[in-house]
């Protein structure tokens, strides 16, 4: 016997409620934490940065400092990554994280810049002397969350979890909006509203946003 076209409503219904708070479990920490940074953003010229910088300074021994001299020659600029006794040897006496990253390689110097979300950071080597130059800038919590909000130097991972969210608001709002198709007619007020979210801000952006 074919269902009825009221069952097969109460069907779709309950799928679609299913899709939407299953997908709203998954996204609502990350929409609220979009939404707050979406305002910290907004108004990043009024909140002051309270920013913290560290350095740190050591001497290459002197056989590290051949491996630098030997790895490129002197009128190479290039980039390339540090020699792995070298980067072991950075890593401890500065007592930093140092990742696999391209060096910049020049006549006078090595140089790698470390990014990272809310700061930044930057190490280089004086590759006659063997000077070693550390520092580290740190803009704050904020600032922090608002590199995470812009996917700013938050690597592959971060920007997979970005990928996947995005993925899940999509379906929370199709899924909204097949419900509010159901409803809408017992609710008259539906389809104004809708348009209103989108009347709205292209009336903003006309009329105010040069």
């Amino acid at each position: 016997m074919p269902s009825s076209p009221t069952s097969t409503r109460a069907a779709w219904l309950k799928t679609l409620h299913q899709w939407h708070w299953v997908s709203s479990a998954i996204c609502l920490i990350g929409m609220l934490l979009f939404a707050l940074t979406g305002i910290t953003l907004n108004h990043a010229a009024d909140i002051p940065a309270q920013q913290t910088v560290q350095q740190r300074s050591a001497q290459l021994p002197a056989d590290l400092r051949a491996l630098l001299r030997a790895d490129a020659a002197d009128d190479d600029e290039r980039k390339a990554e540090l020699p792995p006794p070298v980067r072991d040897w950075l890593q401890q006496a500065l007592d930093i994280e140092l990742p696999a990253a391209q060096a910049e390689w020049s006549l006078d110097e090595v140089y790698i810049a470390l990014p990272r979300p809310g700061g930044d950071a930057w190490l280089r080597i004086a590759r006659d002397s063997g000077e070693v130059e550390y520092e580290r800038t740190d803009r704050g919590w904020i600032s922090y969350l608002n590199d995470l909000h812009k996917g700013r130097h938050t690597g592959a991972a971060w920007k997979w979890f970005l990928d996947v969210f995005a993925a899940a608001c999509l379906v929370f709002c199709l899924t909204g909006l097949l419900i509010l198709k159901f409803h809408a007619a017992q609710r008259p007020g539906t389809w104004p509203m809708v348009a209103l979210g989108l009347v709205l801000p292209l009336l903003l952006l006309i009329l105010f946003t040069h």
